[in-house]
């Protein structure tokens, strides 16, 4: 396969964009397949995404303090996860009112 000066333009047009190697390999035709098209990107200075086109990471859930209570509220990775946060009991990563969920006395597991 042959990278003319159009395909090579195509490829970094539609890098940009943001589109796969199998993508780009689909749209070129012609026997292109998706390694080819990784390995022109490579040689050529595309092989990392641009920094625009990049995912965005997740947002570092603040530290919960020593002496915060580290029951998680929602689900990691999805917007407004937090932790509890409030003063955890003496000797326990949580709060009172969390330490009555997480934790059964031993009448209660026997029953």
């Amino acid at each position: 396969m042959e990278w003319s000066e159009d395909r090579v333009q195509q490829l970094k047009d539609m890098w940009a964009k943001g589109m796969s190697a199998r993508q780009i390999a689909e749209t070129l035709g012609g026997g292109v397949t998706r390694n080819a098209v990784i390995g022109k990107a490579h040689r050529i200075g595309l092989s990392q995404p641009s920094p625009a086109k990049a995912k965005p990471k997740p947002a570092m859930v603040a530290m919960v303090s020593d002496r915060g209570c580290r029951w998680p509220i929602g689900h990691p990775g999805e917007g407004g996860f937090h932790f509890c946060g409030s003063q955890a009991a003496p000797g326990r990563p949580y709060c009172t009112s969390h330490c009555s969920v997480a934790y059964r006395n031993k009448d209660e597991a026997a029953a």
